[in-house]
């Protein structure tokens, strides 16, 4: 029990973060969806769906973002990691590359949540994918970064 510090459990905190989220992600997209679209009558369906869609939204608003934003700030401050050395090769330009893509993550799963309000659902649907996948990219990126 000696090696698990207060560091390994902020790191915890991010991967558990981010596991919930793609993790969510993934389960709405392959599994509670399909399902929905298949055993529910169309009303049903849509009601279901917008509130499946509203509650991960808040949890996401609500806990997600807090703990990724707060636990990767402190992970950085830790490894020391300041603007310039983002320009830097190696674990500095794939740390920019993540925080790049998880803006964008962020800005597509909050047009999927406008443009479904708008009832656009090609667009909610397409920024939905955009979302995903992107976050499938941010994971990536961060099996790249050393502990």
């Amino acid at each position: 029990m000696d090696t698990v510090t207060w560091w390994s459990v902020v790191r915890f905190l991010h991967v558990a973060g981010a596991a919930l989220w793609v993790g969510g992600q993934l389960a709405l997209t392959l599994v509670i969806l399909p399902l929905a679209r298949r055993m529910l009558a169309p009303d049903a369906k849509d009601r279901f769906t917008a509130e499946a869609g509203r509650r991960f939204g808040i949890l996401t608003g609500a806990l997600f973002l807090p703990v990724q934003l707060g636990t990767g700030w402190a992970l950085a401050w830790h490894k020391g990691v300041t603007w310039a050395s983002l320009a830097e090769p190696g674990y500095g330009r794939t740390l920019a590359t993540k925080l790049g893509l998880f803006v964008l993550v962020m800005l597509a799963a909050a047009g999927h949540g406008m443009a479904h309000a708008k009832h656009r659902p090609d667009l909610a649907r397409s920024l939905a994918v955009l979302s995903l996948v992107g976050s499938l990219g941010v994971v990536l990126l961060a099996t790249a970064l050393p502990a």
